[in-house]
């Protein structure tokens, strides 16, 4: 795995993690699901313009 994607998915994970401590389940999955969408865009995006 390159670490180009993995720490930016590493970090964002532990992102999720610390905003997250005060949310309820809920709305936990609904940003993790969110946030995981904007970065496989953000990745589809990178690759069609190399």
């Amino acid at each position: 795995m390159r670490p180009d994607i993995v720490i930016p998915v590493l970090m964002g994970c532990v992102l999720l993690w610390w905003i997250g401590r005060g949310m309820n389940w809920t709305m936990r999955l609904v940003v993790a699901a969110i946030t995981l969408v904007v970065i496989m865009g953000i990745l589809l995006l990178e690759r069609s313009l190399n």
